[in-house]
């Protein structure tokens, strides 16, 4: 067993090919006869799918670990002295006690709910093998999470904030939870008694808790709660500590691997998956029996059983309704989930509710989202870069009007704090006497990057009649976690949409809009806004990259090297993140990596938060830890997060450039990317340049059919059937 890495960047898990020889592409259209001397665009072709991103800070791939070992960190760079906490440490704080919230305010929901109320068929079926199971002396938590009622018109809103404070108080700095040495060793001892990794004891403790070590040796399966470790991995530790004891049918067993499910799941992005889907899984598991191994992880709380009821059949006084043949309409899907995403999903939807609820109508004079937000607690706004001038516009506005305003976005631009920073206490505004955020109006950008509990904290963290917009490109990729919120309440309709009429502009503004709308066709790019770069094989690719990004750009496009950004699809491969950062470092900073593999000078990619990278670059290392430059801005890395937080940041995968733009990208697309490819992959990497992209193009035929044809994959979420719930009843 390897012990899990510590990568916390989406698509690290593997969203590439292995390195192999790509077959004889045809040329590109236009093919570049100096790198950046040739404008237009690429044509062509052929089957693709994308790989799934995976966010490997929240995933551990173990044999990412294998592949990359750790470095060793320079004396220089010791244990932090500073008693200030992380951005991560306060983010996953600010998380817990936000969840801690939500239990709060799900028990003071008035009136008794019936568990299993409205369930039929499959759901009623499962519903009742479990109240079976409650018949013997375990106690058995609810099996269902039912969607919330509808707060009443006599429900007493919490006070709204304060107008105009004149102080406020930003909350204390959370305390990081302590895990004694005790428990660590204890834990230590058991997985060595396994044969498991000594290393992984921190984070057995740190999931487990004080109880850690009794815990293992009475479901050794609990080792899967572990970020990283795989069921084979898990089956080998049962073994080694159960013996005889340990089979394939042992019930343990398949209550952790249900839950596993979930998890890998979650990483995909979705919040629940079908039951179905989840006993395929477990019988590929060689979990004997899958129907009764759901039954019982529902049973014991791993799991939760959802069935959402149909907008359409929300009268329980109607007969079903029927399809346009006659036949009875198909049964709603049911639905396993987790407690945290369950929780999570319900509380957005009440706080969003809320929100609409509580918010007083007013005119205001201006232009169309201006009025909007005058009028109703939730507005929805999408349109491309170009247009976040719009929402900003309103921000401006509103200020004018005497609201307390903010403006927030998933990387930091001027004038937007991050999400993280937000919700940390860590930048923006401070807290009214509630420990609500102090405003009046939240404008976010980036919208479709918010994850499930990410969104949920953030509308749970605003006071009564606060208006909230949300802006982003439906376009981009979805968040690196759980959900998609803004796609859900776009789908949802339960808030005003306003569709922005501002294009972006220029080549590459033409060329990014083509690719939303499943066209990739040839522009007019007089200025070489838009190159293309064809080459044979991956080592090609790297060789012209490098090219690009150190001499032709900066020489004929007139964009130093330092504002030019490398995309390419995932980590791992002959064009991976990997092979070209270690290039890109030997032509443009060449040196033996002396603080922790960094040298100063060099371009990396931190990611203080899972799903959340910013490019900065290494100046120094001492006492307190690695120091780095962000416009700027000043950041220390702590010695003991150099290894997880921080990679070479030349060379970017998607994922990780979401949010942010650059004055000129290079998207490198070799041979055995074409795998990984999508429209909303395309569209992300292409649109993240400003001035300039340069398309270095291997994939041949694969890149216009992936823009024509190549979807992400659904995530399967409870969102919106849950505001709909909420929502719609109240205009009935």
């Amino acid at each position: 067993m390897t012990e899990p890495s510590g990568e916390n960047t989406p698509e690290a898990a593997a969203p590439t090919v292995d390195a192999q020889e790509p077959p004889s592409p045809t040329p590109a259209p236009a093919a570049a006869t100096d790198d950046a001397t040739a404008p237009g665009a690429p044509t062509g072709e052929d089957e693709s799918a994308r790989a799934e991103a995976v966010d490997a800070g929240r995933a551990g791939a173990a044999d990412e670990a294998a592949e990359e070992p750790a470095g060793e960190t320079d004396a220089a760079v010791t244990e932090t002295e500073a008693g200030e906490l992380s951005e991560a440490q306060a983010e996953l704080a600010a998380q817990r006690e936000f969840r801690a919230r939500i239990e709060q305010r799900k028990a003071e929901r008035a009136g008794p709910v019936e568990a299993g109320r409205k369930l039929s068929g499959t759901a009623a079926d499962l519903l009742a093998a479990v109240r079976a199971v409650e018949s013997g002396a375990r106690p058995v938590a609810a099996p269902r999470v039912e969607t919330p009622e509808a707060s009443g018109p006599t429900e007493v809103p919490r006070p709204s904030a304060p107008a105009a404070p004149e102080t406020t108080v930003r909350p204390p700095a959370p305390e990081a939870p302590v895990v004694t040495e005790e428990t660590t060793a204890a834990v230590r001892q058991v997985l060595t008694r396994g044969g498991a990794p000594e290393a992984l004891a921190g984070q057995v403790a740190a999931v487990l808790g004080e109880g850690a070590a009794r815990a293992l040796e009475d479901d050794p399966w609990q080792l899967l709660s572990v970020p990283g470790v795989r069921p084979e991995q898990a089956d080998g530790f049962a073994r080694a500590l159960l013996g005889p004891q340990c089979g394939p049918a042992d019930p343990r067993r398949a209550v952790a691997l249900t839950a596993w499910l979930l998890e890998q799941a979650a990483l995909k992005g979705h919040t629940a998956l079908e039951i179905g889907a989840v006993r395929d899984g477990l019988a590929r598991l060689a979990v004997p029996e899958p129907d009764k191994a759901v039954d019982l992880a529902v049973s014991e709380a791993a799991v939760l059983v959802f069935q959402e009821e149909d907008e359409e059949e929300r009268d329980e006084d109607e007969e079903p309704a029927e399809g346009a043949a006659g036949e009875p309409r198909p049964e709603v899907p049911v639905l396993l989930g987790l407690e945290r995403y369950a929780l999570a999903e319900e509380s957005l939807a009440d706080g969003l509710a809320r929100l609409v609820r509580t918010v007083r109508a007013e005119e205001w004079d201006g232009p169309e989202p201006v009025r909007a937000a005058g009028a109703h607690g939730l507005v929805l706004h999408t349109g491309g870069e170009a247009a976040r001038a719009e929402p900003v516009a309103l921000t401006e506005a509103a200020r004018a009007r005497g609201q307390r305003v903010a403006v927030a976005a998933h990387t930091a631009r001027e004038g937007a704090v991050t999400v993280a920073g937000l919700l940390s206490g860590s930048a923006g505004v401070g807290r009214d006497a509630e420990g609500a955020l102090a405003l009046d109006l939240l404008v976010v950008l980036d919208a479709p990057q918010l994850d499930v509990e990410s969104a949920a904290a953030l509308v749970e963290a605003l006071p009564d009649g606060c208006r909230l917009v949300l802006s982003g490109d439906p376009h981009v990729l979805g968040s690196a976690g759980p959900g998609r919120v803004f796609a859900d309440l776009l789908a949802a309709r339960v808030a005003p949409q306003l569709a922005s009429r501002t294009p972006d502009p220029g080549p590459i503004g033409e060329l990014v809009s083509g690719v939303g709308i499943g066209e990739l066709s040839q522009v007019d790019a007089p200025g070489k806004e838009v190159v293309i770069v064809p080459v044979r094989d991956a080592g090609e690719a790297v060789h012209r990259t490098v090219q690009l990004v150190a001499d032709s750009i900066p020489r004929a496009i007139g964009v130093p090297t330092e504002q030019t950004q490398v995309i390419t699809v995932g980590h791992g491969g002959s064009a991976g993140t990997r092979a070209l950062n270690a290039a890109l470092k030997q032509r443009l900073n060449p040196g033996p990596g002396r603080f922790g593999g960094y040298d100063p000078g060099d371009r990396v990619a931190h990611s203080p938060a899972p799903g959340h990278t910013v490019t900065a670059t290494v100046v120094s290392a001492d006492a307190e830890g690695l120091h780095l430059d962000r416009d700027g801005e000043r950041i220390v890395v702590p010695k003991e997060r150099v290894e997880s937080s921080l990679r070479h940041g030349w060379a970017l995968t998607a994922h990780q450039a979401v949010g942010a733009r650059w004055p000129a990208a290079v998207v490198v697309l070799p041979g055995d990317a074409a795998a990984g490819l999508s429209r909303a992959w395309v569209y992300t990497a292409f649109g993240r340049a400003e001035r300039h992209l340069s398309v270095v193009h291997g994939v041949d035929q694969a890149l216009p059919r992936a823009v024509a044809e190549g979807r992400d994959p659904e995530r399967t979420t409870r969102l919106r059937p849950l505001l709909e719930t909420l929502l719609h009843e109240d205009e009935a």
